[in-house]
């Protein structure tokens, strides 16, 4: 769940931020500001991952609101003012997003967001969406990937998750080191491998899977 905190004196610009999140179930609002004198108090009491913030706002803009943060959460920009993209990236912003909000361009934010976010963890996650919602699974868990019509089956430790997406996609999303593609079905964590045979492919928990044919030599390098 990643906490995270509107800041704009418009209230409609709260109005459409929280309307698009309603499809994000894991992005979480924590509290609202109106200008970044409150913004600043209500961070030092209760720090979040994530700002949703506007530049043009009266007594201290946004971008001056950054710049006396010593350690600013994520911030996604939101404004009606597209001058101010450099001095915000410059700021190291995840991304600068322009007034009128549509629920695409959001939806590209706060893929930047969740990567960040990711990329400081120790532990590496694949983000993939199931459903309408988005989560995380720790990599190091999966053991195999099973394409299933439009979707794909990840199979982990404990149970399998149905996602929206290709292998292929997938698959290119994970650390090749780790994963190898063995059927144009199936992708395993090398990891999870107990046995192999000339045709099959064993991993953890008993699966057995068959080879493709014109996977047979790669593999054999591999595992």
């Amino acid at each position: 769940m990643i906490t995270a905190l509107i800041v704009d004196d418009e209230p409609l610009a709260h109005t459409v931020i929280l309307h698009h999140l309603h499809q994000h179930k894991d992005i979480h609002i924590v509290g609202q500001c109106f200008n970044a004198a409150d913004t600043l108090t209500y961070l030092a009491k209760h720090p979040v991952d994530l700002l949703f913030l506007d530049i043009n706002m009266p007594a201290l803009s946004g971008i001056e609101m950054l710049k006396v943060m010593a350690n600013p959460p994520e911030v996604v920009v939101v404004s009606a003012y597209s001058e101010y993209a450099v001095d915000g990236f410059e700021l190291d912003v995840a991304d600068y997003v322009l007034k009128p909000v549509s629920a695409n361009r959001l939806a590209k934010a706060l893929e930047k967001v969740r990567s960040r976010i990711d990329s400081q963890n120790d532990v590496p996650f694949l983000r993939v969406k199931v459903g309408r919602e988005h989560h995380r699974l720790k990599v190091e868990d999966i053991r195999y990937l099973e394409a299933y019509g439009n979707y794909v089956k990840v199979w982990n430790e404990k149970d399998m998750v149905l996602v929206n997406s290709t292998l292929k996609q997938l698959f290119e999303a994970l650390p090749r080191r780790d994963f190898i593609q063995i059927h144009k079905s199936f992708v395993v964590n090398k990891h999870k491998v107990t046995s192999t045979t000339s045709d099959t492919v064993v991993v953890a928990n008993a699966s057995q899977l068959k080879i493709g044919k014109s996977y047979k030599s790669s593999i054999k390098a591999c595992l």
